[in-house]
């Protein structure tokens, strides 16, 4: 049979799942994350099926370029979805970003360097690519379309930290290659990390974002003209945005994907109620669960043909279990102290730190660019974290933010 054919059905059933398990699953304790890997494994396990899915270590170039197309898509989406301005609501996000982040990586990376046979170089890159919330499969839990509402200050918070973590969690990834690069050569790095990928990086891209957002904006809605641009109705103007942002901002040697979020949430403001938002959001979102589907479904073969989980050990096993049950939800919980949120409300955000396709981004555009030791236990460990998380928080999501909901109705009532 030709294998062009196969892969053309293929991805037709795929392009019908994308649009119907949304629906099928909505009242299931699943999530379509869930479905599309076991898709994978099954489809992958058949003999004389598919094949074997490739292992993202053998093509790391084309896992970083299809993990981060997939992640600007899902930053663009967050951006548009906030009806709520970032710099009044966002208070807990950068709670969640300035003290549980660090807080998880240093706790991620002493406890691989302590259980696994890596170096501090590899130990900091797992817990820099593991420790962001994804903006990917974290759409459960995050706020409803533009003008929608369901803006409370879960969802809100965790929509928030998932658009802005991705980009910084940038800086420690560079620290992980500034450590690789140390231990060859020996040269200073401390200083060039804090000045460049530290302050340099993440200031160009707030400032490209939020400049390119405003003047786009300013475009769409305001443009002194009598044909508004915003009348076009076109959804795949959000690509537009998202792709000169993300690109202006790699241009200034900055983060992309700090800038694509930045650059929706401050196109989103300059006319914050204005309907062309649900356009642009609805293509965006179908776009992204497209691409997070067969990504997906990619990642599910590779864990039962591949061999991703290869080199998973009882201590491999350890890792992924603290840092699913213990260090996300402490770093989170202690950076929540003294908020006005109730113990439910904080517990809630402190464990949905869903992990998904950004972590393999993270790996291969690190390990395509430095020498790192050990690479296929740290594909293994990160595979297992992103299996645990798509489980584990796919099971509990629809019961625990069903119950948060009934619960808050009932104190308003």
């Amino acid at each position: 049979m030709d294998p062009y054919i196969v892969v053309l059905t293929g991805l037709g059933a795929i392009v019908l799942l994308t649009a119907w398990l949304p629906m099928v699953l909505r009242e299931l304790p699943l999530t379509l994350p869930m479905f599309c890997v076991a898709i994978g494994a099954a489809v992958f396990a058949i003999p004389n099926g598919l094949g074997v899915a490739p292992h993202p270590q053998d093509y790391l170039g084309a896992t970083e370029r299809l993990t981060e197309i997939v992640v600007i898509v899902a930053l663009m989406g967050a951006g548009l979805k906030l009806d709520k301005a970032l710099r009044t609501h966002g208070w807990l996000a950068w709670r969640l970003l300035v003290v549980a982040m660090p807080l998880s990586i240093a706790a991620l990376a002493a406890s691989a360097w302590l259980l696994l046979p890596v170096s501090a170089a590899a130990a900091v890159l797992l817990a820099a690519s593991i420790a962001p919330t994804d903006p990917v499969l974290a759409s459960d839990v995050q706020v409803a379309a533009p003008g929608q509402g369901e803006e409370d200050e879960v969802r809100y918070t965790l929509t928030a930290e998932a658009g802005l973590n991705d980009g910084l969690a940038f800086p420690f990834v560079n620290l992980a290659l500034a450590l690789a690069l140390a231990a060859q050569t020996g040269e200073p790095w401390l200083g060039h990390w804090l000045s460049v990928d530290v302050v340099w990086k993440i200031a160009m891209a707030g400032a490209t974002g939020w400049l390119l957002g405003r003047a786009l904006g300013w475009l769409t809605f305001r443009l002194p003209n009598r044909a508004k641009l915003s009348r076009t109705g076109d959804g795949f103007v959000a690509l537009g945005v998202m792709a000169i942002s993300y690109g202006l901002a790699e241009m200034a040697h900055s983060y992309g994907f700090l800038a694509v979020f930045i650059s929706a949430v401050a196109f989103r403001a300059v006319e914050r109620n204005h309907r062309y938002h649900e356009k642009l959001h609805d293509f965006v979102e179908q776009l992204e669960r497209l691409l997070m589907m067969i990504l997906l479904v990619l990642f599910g073969g590779a864990l039962t043909s591949g061999g991703l989980l290869s080199g998973v050990t009882w201590t491999v096993a350890a890792f992924a279990l603290l840092a699913i049950f213990v260090i996300r939800p402490a770093a989170g919980w202690l950076s929540l102290a003294g908020c006005k949120l109730d113990a439910p409300e904080r517990g809630v955000i402190a464990f949905f730190g869903i992990r998904g396709l950004g972590t393999p981004y993270y790996l291969a555009y690190a390990l395509g660019r430095g020498t790192f030791d050990q690479p296929e236990l740290l594909w293994s460990c990160a595979a297992l974290v992103i299996l645990i998380s798509v489980v584990l928080h796919g099971v509990t999501v629809t019961p625990l933010m069903r119950t948060l909901d009934k619960r808050r109705g009932r104190r308003r009532a």
